[in-house]
């Protein structure tokens, strides 16, 4: 998000996939090196490299240098000042999201299982 666009960007599901698996994303220069090092220490991999066990993690990153400023109390507490609020303009309001083309529902002439189905 920092960078302005997601860390495993591929043209296909299966590369953005195999990125993922492989845990190697683009790191931008552009970034600050608080978040740079703490983007570096969430995707390392081996005991050594990586931030400790899931018990431990919450605490590794809330005292990460890249959340120095950041009040945890204030944000538990939920009175912390969002950056952006999208404008919403009511119950059910799907406008801040993107408009696509439904494709049209297939029913099958003939149910493929139902042979194997009778006795269900």
């Amino acid at each position: 998000m920092a960078a302005g666009y997601p860390p495993f960007y591929a043209d296909q599901p299966i590369q953005i996939y195999e990125r993922i698996v492989s845990g190697k994303g683009p790191v931008p220069v552009s970034l600050l090196p608080e978040l740079k090092d703490f983007a570096q220490e969430l995707t390392a991999s081996g005991p050594d490299k990586a931030l400790r066990q899931p018990q431990e993690r919450v605490a590794d990153i809330k005292n990460h240098k890249w959340f120095t400023t950041t009040d945890w109390i204030a944000t538990f507490q939920r009175k912390m000042e969002v950056p952006f609020v999208p404008p919403n303009k009511g119950p059910g309001d799907a406008s801040n999201f993107d408009q696509y083309d439904e494709p049209p529902l297939v029913i099958a002439d003939t149910d493929r299982f139902e042979k194997e189905l009778e006795e269900f």
